[in-house]
């Protein structure tokens, strides 16, 4: 993450970095399943507070991507979808290993939704995932990542 590292940091979290008229995140945690879980986590923190939400449900899908990032942006666009299409956010989400095919990478993703009705909004909700800056990669302390939406 650029070398902005916070001086003490648990072994998983978050944090929004300041970043021009976007919203700009960045996570770290042991896996890099996990990894992109806090992102996500982030962002839908980022404008909306989930605590008095209604579940409607389970909602599973499978990510590609060329890359590690592409699969982060994969996920990331996957709520931004569910939102627009379906007015569901996620309240939590499960990640299963990133695998590797072909050249190809995968992630299945099961979301367990809230109805956005009944979701108290607290910030400028996201367009879209910006492909510039996208960063999923391993370090000697574990997994970071980083990404830029568009709100």
């Amino acid at each position: 993450m650029n070398g902005r590292e916070p001086a003490e940091r648990s072994d998983r979290g978050h944090r929004s970095v300041p970043h021009t008229a976007d919203l700009r995140v960045e996570a770290w945690a042991p896996t890099a399943q996990g990894c992109i879980g806090e992102l996500v986590h982030a962002v839908v923190g980022s404008f909306a507070d989930l605590s008095g939400a209604r579940i409607v449900g389970e909602r599973s899908c499978t990510v590609l991507g060329v890359s590690d990032p592409d699969l982060l942006a994969g996920v990331l666009e996957e709520v931004i979808y569910r939102m627009d299409a379906a007015g569901e956010l996620p309240a939590a989400l499960a990640l299963g290993p990133v695998r590797g095919l072909d050249g190809a990478r995968s992630v299945e993703v099961r979301f367990r939704m809230a109805d956005t009705a009944t979701v108290a909004l607290v910030g400028a909700v996201p367009k879209a995932v910006s492909l510039q800056g996208l960063e999923l990669g391993r370090g000697p302390g574990g997994w970071t990542c980083a990404a830029t939406v568009d709100v």
